[in-house]
């Protein structure tokens, strides 16, 4: 099976392309332009580096969230609308599960965070073992402190993930001395990496018009929409 996998959930953004494991070619960068500038043109070089086209894609993967609202919607829309061109079928993986896939095969327990901002993280808990990947704790948004209550007890090799990691540890070193930062190519997200998730799924992959991005938070026109109307809204990524 070829995937073709796509993240820009965070500042970062990557496409790969994978043929039943095998990593065929993977395009990354990690700079200030927006994922509406760089996006596309990454996936056509891609084709044309490893000599293959998009018809002979057979399943799409993205990363759906958490992360940036505006990152998260420019990679959704464009996998759903190659896939919908092509009527292949999609797998939504979380952003948060596909950088623990970074740590694959190193026995350990994985925390990918990312920075809410606010001091808190978006972050889940993932252990590798001889059977795969266990999900310890869901997707959410936690302040930083309690984060560092749930990981003080760990004693194995923990490793931070994600655009948050080296902030968290930073922070949290001197109170934690388990944690790890993996060689910064296994920090941020990638591509490849949510494309071996999504070969787990690939038998559950869903249509195209199924896809819709996890924010785990309200986007900011809706907080501000609540606020007017004197609600209280939780912060999100794009603001507090």
């Amino acid at each position: 099976m070829r995937i073709l996998a796509v993240d820009t959930s965070s500042q970062s953004a990557s496409c790969a392309l994978t043929e039943d494991g095998r990593l065929l070619g993977e395009c990354f960068t990690n700079v200030r332009l927006t994922h509406s500038q760089t996006l596309m043109p990454m996936i056509e070089g891609l084709f044309a580096q490893t000599q293959t086209s998009i018809e002979s894609v057979d399943l799409f993967a993205v990363t759906e969230g958490p992360g940036s609202f505006t990152g998260l919607r420019i990679g959704l829309s464009a996998v759903k609308g190659m896939a919908h061109a092509l009527g292949r079928a999609c797998a939504g993986i979380s952003t948060l599960e596909a950088l623990a896939w970074n740590l694959c095969g190193i026995p350990c327990v994985v925390a990918p965070v990312l920075d809410a901002r606010c001091n808190q993280v978006y972050t889940a808990l993932f252990r590798w073992t001889d059977n795969g990947l266990e999900r310890l704790f869901a997707d959410e948004a936690i302040a930083l402190d309690t984060l560092a209550e749930r990981l003080e007890n760990l004693e194995t090799p923990l490793f931070l993930v994600g655009d948050g990691a080296q902030m968290c540890y930073n922070k949290l070193n001197g109170r934690l001395q388990s944690l790890r930062l993996p060689t910064p190519a296994l920090l941020y997200a990638r591509a490849s990496s949510a494309a071996l998730a999504a070969a787990q799924r690939a038998a559950t992959a869903v249509p195209p018009a199924a896809l819709a991005p996890v924010y785990l938070r309200l986007p900011q026109a809706e907080r501000e929409r609540l606020a007017k109307a004197g609600g209280a809204p939780s912060s999100g990524r794009e603001g507090c």
